[in-house]
């Protein structure tokens, strides 16, 4: 299903980041937190009972995705961004409310357009909401991986983007399995999560151009 990219510009973008240290390392921090985000949320829909393997499989691989984010900071040689306080991660109130506004976003669709509620309004949700975070992670990685080659960085995305990859194929058969029209809905939380996209790069261009005009007033 496609969806409409602004791919050079964010590739840009992560170019400035990657090529200062103390900016990918705020940018690693900030993936690291929306993964954990998202591994919490994961958790957070689960059934009490009704826990299926692959739910439990994006739960620890997203958590292990944050893990793996937080270690690559030492290759980046700045030291700090210990924990996800507002100061070590890049456009703090953008990152912080990406997930939870898509989240809440979707959850009201669901209850308006599909009248679900309870365990099937939470398993719904988190089947929208991951699928548009995997269509955008499994872009996203993949242009952080070609920046990191380009700079001849020690840092790699290879597992995530694999890892990324069949989280995506996944989601699209419990889809298949849980709504009749998948697509629709699927196109729908495309849409949501495009919009909360451009805010945040946006966010993230206004923060890195600030950056860069104080390292040229040091100068």
């Amino acid at each position: 299903m496609p969806v409409e990219r602004n791919t050079m510009n964010f590739e840009n973008l992560l170019q400035q980041i990657v090529a200062q240290p103390e900016l990918h390392a705020m940018w690693l921090n900030t993936l690291s937190m929306m993964e954990n985000c998202g591994a919490r949320k994961i958790s957070a829909s689960e059934h009490t009972q009704n826990v299926d393997l692959i739910v439990l499989k994006h739960a620890a691989e997203e958590a292990r995705h944050a893990y793996y984010l937080k270690s690559q900071i030492a290759k980046t040689g700045f030291k700090g961004c210990e924990t996800y306080q507002p100061a070590s991660l890049l456009s703090p109130v953008q990152s912080f409310q990406y997930l939870h506004r898509l989240d809440a976003s979707i959850s009201r669709y669901l209850k308006e357009k599909c009248k679900l509620n309870g365990n099937e309004l939470k398993y719904g949700s988190y089947l929208l909401v991951t699928y548009a975070i995997e269509v955008r992670a499994d872009e996203l990685y993949p242009i952080y991986e070609r920046v990191l080659k380009e700079k001849s960085s020690p840092i790699t995305m290879r597992m995530i983007i694999v890892e990324e990859k069949g989280h995506l194929e996944e989601m699209i058969e419990q889809m298949e399995r849980f709504f009749p029209d998948w697509q629709t809905h699927g196109a729908f939380s495309l849409e949501l999560e495009k919009q909360l996209f451009r805010d945040w790069e946006v966010s993230l261009t206004s923060e890195v151009e600030k950056y860069y005009a104080n390292l040229q007033e040091i100068a």
